[in-house]
């Protein structure tokens, strides 16, 4: 059904579109279309709500999470969740896809854009399955590929051992310098010399300082080496300016679609290297996946948009100078921060210094309305179970309209509580009461408006 065939329905219909859904007969006739959550299925209900209620009565400095607009929100439940299409746009294997071919054309060039790269691919359901694909174009079993290590901020997919990155490759790391906390680039090029890797990963799940692609691309050319870099956690500082863009030294780009990108949860796969991408492409599907989620991708084209207004780059700039406001005040107090700082939204506590773990410290935290998560540091002697770092983003807050001076105070309330941790071994029901009520006080001075 073309669009000419479309606006002859319509005519035909003489109804506007949304009258047409409101007034149909088959609302009346069939109940499938009339049934809704509450009615249907109020358990699950509930517990949306309860989410909602969760996220709106606390702080989130999960550095991997952040909030969608309303507009993003909107685009992802859509009629497209009905629809199949396996494929590519204009090589489909069903009909009906005019409008998904459109759709996912639209997400691809708005990636193209706001990235500045010749090639994109919006199908990706997550950020493991986007590097897969990169992997499974490029390497074959047994090749080895060469990532940063995960305790000193790599993540899972680039190269660990219980990830399917780590089994079917051989896999060796690169790490930082234990004085500095950055990425020692001597000691990636001995690694990259001492075993030759086929694929060099530049990216980190979480390392809060800048890095530096040119070096990278000087190694993988040293060692006749692929090029990826995971921008999953500063791609919306990328396309802002705010940050250095791989997309001129690397082979492949991978990153997720929300966090910093602030859009649904999935991948996308960048490239400016034609046959690569053809490759990478045909490792998508049919290599990994099947049909794409075209409501998700509607989403993703959404959030591409948002992202190339000016108030993107102001709410950018807001997240990179909250985090700094943090680490000042951190330092104020005598709390050790990895790297001595940073340059984008995030904040990495090292806690050996108090004594106590990540786990603690998310817990407690997590008692008084603040939700972050335990992290590994370099050169972490306790397992990623229990930590001895904790791991704090500001994208999420930002998003949320929290300014810089609530971002100094709430860096002074984390602090008081390590501290008392510390001391005691755990937070005092008075400090406990009283930080739950200024949470409260902030999270009804900045609401999360969705009506859900």
């Amino acid at each position: 059904m073309n669009k000419q065939t479309i606006r002859f329905v319509w005519q035909w219909i003489n109804i506007n579109y949304e009258d047409y859904f409101e007034t149909s007969n088959c609302v009346v006739a069939n109940p499938l279309f009339k049934r809704d959550l509450t009615s249907f299925d109020g358990l699950i209900k509930t517990i949306l709500k309860n989410e909602a209620i969760r996220q709106a009565t606390t702080l989130n400095f999960i550095a991997s999470e952040n909030l969608v607009s309303r507009a993003v929100l909107e685009a992802q439940n859509n009629v497209f969740i009905n629809k199949y299409a396996e494929g590519y746009p204009g090589c489909r294997y069903y009909e009906g896809c005019e409008f998904a071919d459109e759709l996912e054309n639209v997400a691809i060039e708005r990636a193209k854009d706001l990235f500045k790269c010749k090639y994109a691919n919006v199908q990706p359901h997550s950020g493991s399955q986007m590097n897969q694909a990169a992997m499974l174009a490029l390497l074959s079993p047994g090749d080895t590929i060469m990532g940063m290590d995960l305790k000193c901020g790599g993540h899972l997919s680039h190269g660990s051992t219980v990830n399917i990155s780590g089994m079917w490759f051989k896999s060796v790391s690169y790490g930082v310098d234990p004085k500095t906390g950055l990425i020692d680039m001597n000691r990636v090029l001995n690694c990259a010399i001492r075993h030759r890797p086929k694929l060099i990963i530049a990216g980190a799940s979480s390392y809060p300082r800048t890095i530096d692609w040119k070096i990278f691309r000087r190694i993988a050319d040293i060692v006749d080496s692929y090029l990826m870099a995971d921008i999953s956690h500063i791609a919306g500082l990328v396309v802002s300016g705010l940050y250095p863009s791989p997309i001129n030294y690397c082979d492949i780009v991978t990153t997720t679609t929300h966090k910093s990108l602030r859009g649904p949860r999935g991948g996308l796969i960048l490239s400016n290297n034609q046959e690569l991408f053809e490759y990478i492409s045909d490792a998508v599907f049919p290599g990994l996946q099947g049909g794409p989620m075209i409501n998700i991708i509607a989403a993703k084209a959404v959030a591409f948009l948002e992202a190339k207004q000016d108030d993107y780059k102001v709410w950018g700039k807001s997240v990179i100078e909250n985090a700094k406001a943090m680490v000042g005040r951190f330092k104020n107090k005598k709390i050790d921060v990895v790297s001595g700082g940073t340059d984008n939204h995030l904040v990495v506590i090292d806690l050996r210094g108090l004594g106590i773990t990540g786990k603690q410290a998310a817990a407690w935290l997590d008692r008084c309305y603040i939700v972050s998560n335990k992290n590994t540091i370099p050169n972490d002697l306790l397992s990623a179970g229990i930590t001895s770092g904790l791991r704090l983003g500001t994208c999420a807050c930002t998003s949320r309209g929290l300014k810089k001076e609530d971002f100094e105070r709430i860096a002074d309330i984390i602090a008081d509580i390590l501290l008392e941790i510390k001391e005691k071994g755990e937070v005092s029901l008075t400090l406990e009461v009283n930080t739950r009520r200024e949470v409260l006080s902030f999270a009804d001075k900045y609401p999360i408006c969705y009506n859900v």
